[in-house]
């Protein structure tokens, strides 16, 4: 498989490594402190480099990335460890909003004005996209929502919720703006220290439906397994590589703990499981997505292997660490713990593990 680089994804690479250079752990710690979890102003960066807009077609106004493109910058992201969630409120919205029709507000969210965030897991659910708890009834030409969601990543910087909600039976998306009214967010943090929030709607009155049917529902959360797939594709190479500049320095007995041959097996390993899990990033990357079906099997296939692959890279990092290693002051705390988020994204690695099987 040839694995260079065009020369546009190799800008993007390039652009994104220039981006997040400057975020060092201490300065990764003091954005992920503030009070939204994260700076506006750093978002709208990111926007201008045109990011954002890579998720989206020409024909949206975007510039048409191919899913190895955002993959690749996905995987630029987890091996900077960057604390940007592209992913989350760029990538996700953006493939919500496009293809549910939502065109005039999908151009905010491109140019960085608007920061938006999908509201679906509910209790008891675990990862199934259907809504129950959130329900949805006509009020004249409009919708109110009344109902519970858990889990709204950035729930206290989003400036729209993309809802899903029970309507008659079926599952719908419904775009509320944060000062809706009826809208209450309970925030907490996240293990990478990014803030959620519960969300709760009372009689809350939607600004728009979207135009997605639960199969176009799956369909982008297949997309978005691969994506967070590539992000800790990334984190694992991060976490490989500090490591083995760790053991190259750290002395017990007067020599290099790198210089053990049992902690170079366990290293070599590493690596193995690292080459093959970007293997298998870009092998479902590269699969043809005219066949739903297909894509779906490739995507949860990849985040099964990936995800189990790059925790276990993750713990022998904080393993040969020791302690400090799962603290937030070395950078192999901050990607241990954005593997474990991402891992359970859409689905953790027994269920699209399962959901692989009953495909193949």
């Amino acid at each position: 498989m040839n694995f260079d680089l065009s020369e546009e994804q190799q800008m993007f690479v390039t652009s994104v490594e220039r981006f997040a250079a400057p975020i060092d752990v201490e300065a990764r710690r003091r954005l992920r402190l503030s009070p939204a979890g994260y700076d506006r102003a750093r978002w709208q960066q990111l926007a201008e480099m045109g990011l954002i807009a890579l998720s989206a077609s020409e024909h949206a106004g975007g510039m048409g990335g191919s899913s190895t493109d955002l993959a690749l910058v996905l995987e630029a992201i987890g091996k900077a460890n960057s604390p940007d969630p592209l992913l989350e409120h760029g990538i996700l919205p953006v493939l919500l909003l496009e293809r549910g029709g939502a065109g005039a507000v999908l151009e905010e969210v491109l140019s960085g004005t608007t920061i938006a965030t999908l509201a679906w897991t509910e209790r008891g659910q675990r990862y199934s996209l259907k809504a129950k708890g959130m329900k949805a009834d006509a009020a004249g030409d409009g919708f109110t929502l009344t109902g519970e969601k858990t889990m709204v990543m950035g729930a206290l910087m989003a400036d729209l919720f993309i809802v899903t909600a029970d309507l008659g039976g079926e599952t719908a998306c419904f775009l509320v703006p944060k000062d809706a009214a009826g809208l209450e967010v309970r925030p907490y943090r996240l293990a990478d220290g990014s803030i959620a929030g519960e969300i709760k709607l009372t009689r809350t009155p939607a600004a728009a439906r979207l135009t997605l049917d639960p199969t176009a529902l799956e369909a982008i959360a297949a997309d978005i397994r691969l994506y967070a797939a590539a992000e800790m594709v990334g984190l694992g190479q991060r976490l490989l590589d500090d490591t083995l500049a760790y053991v190259k320095e750290r002395e017990q007995f007067g020599v290099a703990i790198g210089s053990f041959q049992a902690l170079q097996h366990r290293l070599v390993d590493c690596y193995a499981r690292e080459e093959q899990a970007r293997s298998m990033l870009y092998r479902a990357a590269l699969t043809d997505k005219g066949d739903a079906a297909k894509w779906q099997r490739a995507a949860a296939g990849a985040k099964a292997f990936i995800g189990e692959n790059v925790d276990a890279i993750a713990r022998e990092a904080v393993q040969m660490h020791g302690g400090m290693g799962i603290t937030d002051e070395l950078a192999i705390g901050h990607a241990l713990k954005r593997v474990l988020l991402l891992a359970r994204l859409f689905g953790d690695v027994d269920t699209v593990l399962a959901e692989y099987a009953l495909a193949a």
